[in-house]
């Protein structure tokens, strides 16, 4: 499901639970004026002297402003008392809306006329269903900025390269950490390289779980698992709906991941369509960050120069080396 019909679903829910309140409560309210008639008529008194406090307010007539509130104060003490001889407290005549600060419409607005603020509680229903939509929900729980140990990085000089694996990481966390941080303020995209196992995809789900975490929309795809998307829209577009809503959402996403570039089987339609995604979000300044097992020079022998211009123009482009971590991590070793 695309991120405009996640929305969507979203507002339909909240329509559904809104409507389920408001029955509930108009069988509610029905039910005990039934039972106690005077509550029907002291709620109809109430709303009658509402509408008459603005009024009488404007008028400047202090006295009269005075004695209104203080019948609405009696009514409303009768109200309470009655209330609680059906063992029922002040809230049992409202609706019972999951979030109060809303009234379950996902949006708060402060005065007539301003503009809506989204509530907590619909931001976190996004958060949520972007975590579904990335394809991340499960790794993230092990692989982020909190879990990252620098010390799986050994800190014995490589010559050709002029620092340690773990200088080298170091400075890489920092380029992540900046890149989640400036999100906001600044256009980036990143392009990690190097060989297997070097923490390039281990950095890339830190810098989507923390704008995920901060309500970013965020879609992390392999380059594989992309191109056979691609294929199948290019050749079943007729029958297949969710690959147009995945194309859709590479587009309009806040931020792709895009992993393991190269790893895929290259075609003419996969290669223009990938232009186009790398361009359309580079003309939308909407950042990408790429991983991939191939050099520069190994890039621009794979794929085409006007893709590898995109990356030399418009990406910060970041080297991975020294040893393979995941073995480390599989036996414990820390250099």
């Amino acid at each position: 499901m695309g991120y405009k019909a996640v929305f969507r679903e979203i507002m339909r829910d909240y329509e559904k639970k809104r409507e389920r309140v408001s029955a509930a409560f108009f069988s509610r309210r029905e039910e005990i004026y039934k039972n106690t008639p005077r509550l029907a008529e002291i709620d109809k008194n109430l709303g009658e002297i509402g509408l008459n406090l603005a009024r009488i307010a404007l008028s400047g007539d202090a006295d009269a402003l005075a004695n209104t509130r203080k019948i609405a104060d009696g009514l409303k003490a009768e109200r309470l008392s009655l209330l609680a001889k059906k063992g029922e407290g002040e809230d049992f005549l409202i609706p019972a809306h999951d979030c109060k600060t809303c009234a379950d419409t996902g949006f708060i607005t402060h005065e007539p006329g301003s503009p809506a603020i989204t509530c907590a509680c619909l931001k976190q229903r996004l958060i949520e269903e972007h975590y579904s939509i990335s394809n991340l929900r499960r790794v993230l729980n092990d692989e982020n900025f909190d879990t990252f140990d620098i010390r799986l990085f050994s800190t014995k000089m490589i010559e050709s390269e002029g620092l340690s694996p773990r200088a080298n990481m170091e400075t890489n966390y920092r380029i992540a950490t900046s890149f989640v941080q400036n999100f906001n303020d600044e256009f980036q995209n990143l392009l990690f390289y190097g060989e297997p196992g070097l923490g390039k995809t281990f950095i890339c789900h830190c810098i989507a779980k923390d704008l995920l975490d901060a309500g970013r929309t965020v879609l992390y795809l392999t380059a594989p698992r992309l191109c056979k998307v691609i294929e199948n829209y290019r050749f079943n577009r007729n029958s297949l709906s969710e690959p147009d809503e995945m194309l859709e959402a590479v587009d309009e996403v806040e931020l792709l991941v895009l992993d393991d570039l190269g790893a895929e089987i290259s075609t003419v339609v996969t290669s223009a369509a990938l232009f186009d995604i790398i361009n359309q979000r580079l003309l939308t300044q909407k950042p990408t960050v790429i991983s991939t097992n191939l050099s520069p020079v190994a890039l621009a022998s794979q794929y085409s120069e006007r893709i590898v211009s995109r990356f030399q123009g418009n990406y910060e482009i970041i080297k991975f080396f020294g040893d393979d971590i995941r073995e480390k991590k599989k036996y414990g070793g820390l250099l």
